[in-house]
Formats: C-alpha cells, sequence, structure tokens
C-alpha cells in the first residue's frame, strides 16, 4: 500500500502569507518609528533644565575671566576701605517703635471717620473721608477728660 501523500502546498502558503504580513507590518512600523516622526502621538517635549535658564552668554576666554575676577577683588577692596574710613555711614539708624507704629495708625487706608487712635502726641479722632486723600487736619486731638473730680491740664 502506498502512503498518502497530502498536499501541504495550501497550508504552507497560508503560513507563508501570514508571515509575510507580519514581517511586512512589522517592518512598516520600524520605519515609521525611525523615520518619521508624524507616526508618534503629537506630544510637546519635557521642559529642560536650559528653557528655566536665563540664555547663555558666549563663553569667555581665559584671559576675559581673569579680568572680571581682578575687577571682583578691586571693587570688594575698595569697599572695604570704604567701610573702614567712614563707618558712621554704615551704621543702622534705630528706629524708635513710637513713631514707626503712629505712622503705620496714621497711614491704615481702612481708618474711618469717627475712629479714634492713640499715637506718641496723645489721642486722635480721625474726622477726614476714605475717599479723599489725608491731611493733617482730619486727625483731631482729644482733650483727656477730667478723672475723678480733676479738672484736665490745660482747662
Amino acid at each position: 500500500m502506498r502512503p498518502v501523500r497530502r498536499d501541504h502546498s495550501l497550508a504552507y502558503t497560508r503560513r507563508f502569507a501570514a508571515l509575510s504580513r507580519a514581517v511586512t507590518i512589522t517592518g512598516g512600523l520600524a520605519l515609521c518609528l525611525a523615520y518619521s516622526p508624524s507616526c508618534l502621538a503629537q506630544t510637546e517635549p519635557e521642559p529642560s533644565l536650559n528653557d528655566y535658564l536665563p540664555p547663555s552668554e558666549p563663553e569667555l576666554t581665559r584671559d576675559e575671566w581673569r579680568q572680571r575676577i581682578e575687577n571682583a577683588r578691586r571693587r570688594g577692596k575698595e569697599v572695604a576701605r570704604e567701610r573702614r574710613e567712614h563707618p558712621e555711614s554704615y551704621m543702622p539708624f534705630p528706629e524708635d517703635p513710637e513713631i514707626v507704629a503712629t505712622e503705620r495708625v496714621l497711614n491704615d487706608d481702612s481708618l474711618q471717620r469717627g475712629d479714634i487712635i492713640a499715637t506718641k502726641k496723645g489721642m486722635f479722632i480721625y474726622q477726614g473721608r476714605s475717599d479723599q486723600p489725608r491731611r493733617e487736619q482730619d486727625f483731631v486731638p482729644i482733650a483727656p477728660k477730667a478723672v475723678h473730680g480733676k479738672p484736665s491740664p490745660g482747662g
């Protein structure tokens, strides 16, 4: 008896066609990724550190760099000499806390007509208007009242 020989050419053809399609699709994707960014989703690139830095200046030569260092040293020595020769110019001005508080109150934008404020110079009532600039006349001094039957000073 003769063995039955099957014709595998149809199955072979189908496998070969499927393999060819797979190779073609894979090759096409590879070419698309390699040569055409339009195949990829259009996304913005992530910002780099250079995006946050100021534009760079042209690179300095060694001599220019040395000159900058020398200039900085010279300026530092001049400032140090100036401070030694005139220390009074660099002394901090002590601020009187009462004067600072008075200025803060007098320049307070939330003051309304009838508000009473206490300053280093005494008590005042604010008579100005919030829609107009402040004037000295807007702050009227309040005379102290008599305490326990004693007359007020000056009265």
